[in-house]
């Protein structure tokens, strides 16, 4: 049976959430796209493959502690899935805080992410 396109998602973020970067990269395609426009504060990005996305996830968790990730509301069409969220992080470096909000933009096909987009603001908040 195949998994919604919201189940393969929140999977995702469940592996994100416990700091697993194997379940993490086992969500995504071989061929997928990860597109970041970046913000005030954290420069854009363009990860392409799952080594790609490997990079992308592993710089987040060796520069930033994530005090808080919430995924908010979702809305789903198809096999694309929509998520506006919010987070809060420490970067370890200078312990300095910055809050997020985002939305996040998912194509999933055959249960694996192949495209994602995220724009965000974000802000200092220490």
């Amino acid at each position: 049976m195949k998994n919604s396109a919201k189940a393969v998602v929140e999977k995702m973020f469940a592996a994100f959430g416990s700091g697993d970067v194997e379940k993490f990269v086992a969500t995504v395609s071989d061929d997928t796209l990860w597109i970041y426009h970046g913000t005030q504060i954290i420069p854009s990005g363009v990860f392409e493959n799952k080594e790609g996305v490997r990079a992308f996830f592993s710089n987040i968790l060796d520069k930033t502690e994530i005090i808080n990730f919430e995924p908010q509301q979702y809305i789903v069409e198809g096999n694309m899935v929509v998520v506006l969220g919010q987070e809060h992080q420490r970067v370890k470096r200078s312990g300095r805080e910055l809050k997020q909000k985002w939305v996040q933009i998912y194509t999933v096909e055959n249960d694996l992410i192949t495209r994602m987009e995220e724009f965000a603001t974000s802000e200092e908040v220490k």
